[in-house]
């Protein structure tokens, strides 16, 4: 292909680089695959008849969506292979694209088929009619809706949930740090809710729980463990702010390693800490 016409294809592709990669990311969780996903689509459309598409936005929207069910379905496998608990891989503050999909929205999303999951970011968060929904998911509109629906009640949990004070959500996540790395255990025990869950994924790569860690006596026994034998080695607060739309913060640990802490915030009291320590998901924030 000559130069111009990559530049062609690339001056109208990369204006919507940051939607088609918002999409990609909400579909996989993973920002590696995303972006691979972003790659395949370029190549795509260089090679499309690009002045015969009226709009490029819905057609690229159709390539990064089929892209994204193919590498679901590959994914599905590895999943299920998978060392411990699986989160997403972190993002770290995207401003006002944060909150749209939270990290438990996320993981519900897991729960769904591909279909489902399409159905629902592409209508519900993407704001797309279910005609242009039903031509990229080659369903008609009515199977289309009920795959929508069908993935609401699966997830409505988990988008019912009062999103925090921004500002508030990012001095508890502070406060958090202070306490749990100063070993003011009092201090910490009293930000958590009796419910809370703390879900480590080190994907057999760095030590985590294997299992999700659940209620605060659980949680709060993990943390002094931490606090009296492995944060004294090590834990530099490299950022706070906003992780998969949760306050939070990203930290380099004594193995020299980045770690990254959300906080699920409810009524004031954190009811879920999420820890990503798997480097593999976390070499994008270097």
């Amino acid at each position: 292909m000559h130069t111009s016409e990559h530049m062609d294809a690339a001056a109208s592709f990369d204006p919507l680089r940051r939607k088609l990669m918002r999409l990609a990311y909400r579909m996989l969780g993973s920002v590696a695959d995303a972006e691979d996903m972003l790659q395949e689509a370029f190549i795509r459309w260089m090679r499309a008849d690009r002045g015969a598409i009226r709009e490029p936005e819905a057609f690229l929207r159709r390539v990064v969506t089929r892209l994204c069910l193919d590498q679901l379905k590959s994914a599905r496998h590895q999943r299920e292979t998978y060392i411990g608990p699986w989160l997403p891989e972190p993002v770290v503050e995207e401003e006002d694209e944060a909150e749209d999909v939270t990290l438990p929205l996320m993981l519900a999303l897991e729960r769904l088929s591909p279909l489902e999951r399409a159905a629902l970011l592409l209508h519900d968060v993407f704001g797309q009619p279910f005609e242009e929904i039903a031509v990229t998911l080659d369903r008609d509109v009515a199977a289309c809706r009920q795959l929508a629906a069908r993935a609401r009640r699966n997830v409505r949990e988990e988008r019912v949930r009062f999103a925090v004070d921004r500002k508030q959500g990012l001095e508890i996540a502070q406060a958090f740090f202070t306490a749990s790395r100063s070993g003011d255990m009092t201090a910490l025990s009293a930000m958590l809710a009796a419910g809370v869950e703390l879900h480590s994924d080190g994907g057999g790569k760095r030590s985590a729980a294997i299992t999700p860690i659940l209620g605060h006596a659980a949680v709060m026994k993990v943390h002094t463990y931490l606090s009296d034998k492995i944060w004294p080695q090590g834990s530099d607060l490299l950022r706070i702010g906003l992780v998969n739309g949760l306050p939070g913060f990203v930290t380099q640990e004594a193995d020299g390693e980045l770690q990254t802490t959300a906080l699920q915030i409810e009524d004031g009291a954190i009811t879920a800490i999420y820890v990503m320590r798997n480097p593999d998901k976390l070499r994008h924030l270097h």
